[in-house]
């Protein structure tokens, strides 16, 4: 079932990104190399705890940790652990915040002290990929509409588009219909109501855009070991256009 939200669910879900933003601003000045992203896990921990928010997604279907923490090759789901950044590094920081009921979504990836010339241009495709799709979100407009431009995008590039994993509608719990792939056709698929609220979340890889699936049944990785990013913000559907509840331009 697809859910429209209420203005006030919409507020709530607007405080929850203002957290997630701030939390994130604060991980953008630790990571460098040395530190470990099992560290930057119980960061946010106790940073959500003294704002009184928990990290949605540990416990969620068994998922141990507050973060994603995926580097390099890893597309999405990394765990935390306590080996080093090494300059060079890519690594994702993905996080689902819950302050009082309201959900936001937002993973970001970060370089690691000074990378190489393909790394910043992987970073900066995928970025710009996740705001050719957030043009999209418009009264009206079809789901197709938001994969067909992040693919012809990336893909005209130079990269492809992962399949496997997807964005998706949240609140009041972290993933719900619809889904939303990162590719695709215009013009088809669901329509966009006003009140809707979706992740837009695509990620973008050096080679090839197929996965597997490390031994914790977690952890998804390219299958030919070249580089992953992702981008993702928390969005609304409004009659104005894409209202970011994760922006952290605002």
């Amino acid at each position: 079932m697809i859910t429209r939200k209420s203005k006030r669910e919409i507020e709530k879900m607007q405080i929850a990104g203002d957290l997630l933003v701030k939390c994130h601003k604060e991980i953008a000045n630790m990571i460098k190399p040395g530190i470990t992203t099992m560290e930057i896990d119980t960061f946010v921990e106790k940073f959500l705890a003294k704002h009184g928010a928990t990290p949605e997604q540990k416990g969620y279907s068994g998922y141990p940790y507050a973060i994603c923490a995926s580097v390099n090759d890893e597309i999405c789901h990394g765990f935390p652990r306590d080996e080093k950044l090494v300059d060079g590094d890519i690594v994702t920081i993905d996080m689902v915040v819950n302050l009082n009921g309201g959900l936001a979504d937002s993973a970001w990836t970060y370089p690691v002290g000074n990378i190489d010339e393909a790394g910043q241009k992987l970073l900066d495709v995928s970025k710009v990929s996740l705001y050719k799709g957030l043009e999209q979100v418009q009264v009206g407009s079809r789901i197709g509409d938001i994969g067909h431009a992040i693919q012809t995008y990336a893909e005209g590039e130079g990269f492809s588009v992962v399949r496997d994993f997807t964005g998706h509608g949240i609140g009041p719990t972290i993933h719900e219909e619809p889904h939303i792939p990162h590719f695709g056709l215009p013009n088809k698929g669901l329509r966009l109501k006003e009140g809707m609220v979706i992740t837009i979340e695509p990620m973008i890889n050096e080679g090839s855009w197929q996965s597997k699936m490390d031994s914790n049944n977690w952890t998804a990785r390219t299958i030919d070991e070249g580089r992953s990013a992702q981008y993702e913000h928390t969005v609304v559907v409004t009659k104005d256009g894409p209202l970011l509840t994760t922006d952290q331009d605002r």
